[in-house]
């Protein structure tokens, strides 16, 4: 274990290719809100915990979130990684590897994450952890408030941490199939739906809307039936959590997701529930969502 401890802390991931978009995430940093600081962290939360899981990396340990593949990375040190979230294409020197399993990536062999073929994120996690200083008690990249570790580019060499105690105990973890081109979220109504017409609320109940391409780690843009608001009025800024269905004046809603502002003028008509989040975070451009009560 000692010599474990000392290879890995010499240990590193070069960044040769990013892809569309690479950051480094944890759990986030909740308990700053009063700061205008939202919590950020991974968007699918329950992918980054596997990945950290199948390592035996303590539940805050720092990954890699991936945005629709194209991620080349050389090992600097031998390094124990796990793949999860999006299902795509995985290779370690050329040869394929799975996901949500323990891989072991040799000194020099290149890792490479293709495009998924569903979904849209996908996690890299590092036995260790991916050791870049902590801002406010986190190693998440706030992409609104640009808080955090810079964006991952190539050329970056990202420290790996020392190892955990514990070893992992799970050779691979069976994952359910990531929903395809249409995935249905529950939501709680509220706190802003009387402000709509009760067409309105009938409306994002039995309709179906469509992810935009205008669609980050803020908040997915949907495109659908418009819901009219029966109150015109200007709403003072309040809070809002993840999984708010904020409309905006032209009635088209955003969901929010990991990066989303602290505060918003819009009213809410509903709020996904929680444990669907990571289902929404993998809701690529085009996806049709459904939402019931």
């Amino acid at each position: 274990m000692e010599n474990e401890g000392r290879q890995l802390q010499m240990a590193g991931l070069e960044v040769l290719e990013t892809g569309m978009l690479t950051t480094v995430q944890d759990a986030g940093r909740p308990g700053h809100a009063s700061l205008g600081v939202g919590r950020s962290g991974a968007a699918d939360a329950a992918s980054y915990a596997l990945a950290n899981r199948l390592l035996a990396n303590p539940p805050g340990a720092a990954a890699l979130e991936v945005t629709f593949g194209g991620l080349r990375l050389r090992a600097r040190g031998t390094v124990t990684v796990a793949v999860t979230g999006a299902p795509g294409p995985v290779s370690v020197d050329g040869r394929g590897a799975a996901m949500n399993t323990v891989l072991s990536v040799p000194d020099g062999a290149e890792l490479r994450l293709g495009v998924p073929t569903r979904g849209l994120r996908g996690y890299l996690a590092v036995r260790g952890g991916v050791d870049v200083p902590p801002v406010l008690g986190s190693r998440s990249t706030d992409t609104l408030a640009d808080l955090g570790p810079a964006r991952v580019a190539p050329g970056a060499l990202l420290p790996v941490g020392a190892p955990p105690a514990g070893f992992p105990v799970t050779d691979a973890a069976p994952v359910a199939e990531l929903p395809g081109t249409e995935t249905t979220l529950r939501v709680v109504l509220g706190p802003r739906h009387d402000w709509f017409t009760p067409d309105a609320v009938r409306t994002l109940l039995s309709g179906v809307y469509e992810v935009s391409g205008r669609s980050d780690r803020v908040g997915a843009r949907l495109l659908g039936p418009p819901l009219d608001r029966h109150r015109k009025e200007e709403l003072p800024s309040e809070g809002m959590v993840p999984g708010s269905l904020q409309i905006p004046t032209d009635g088209d809603p955003v969901l929010f997701l990991a990066d989303h502002p602290v505060t918003g003028g819009y009213p809410v008509i509903a709020v996904v529930a929680s444990e669907d989040l990571p289902r929404a975070a993998q809701a690529r451009p085009g996806t049709r969502l459904r939402f019931r009560l």
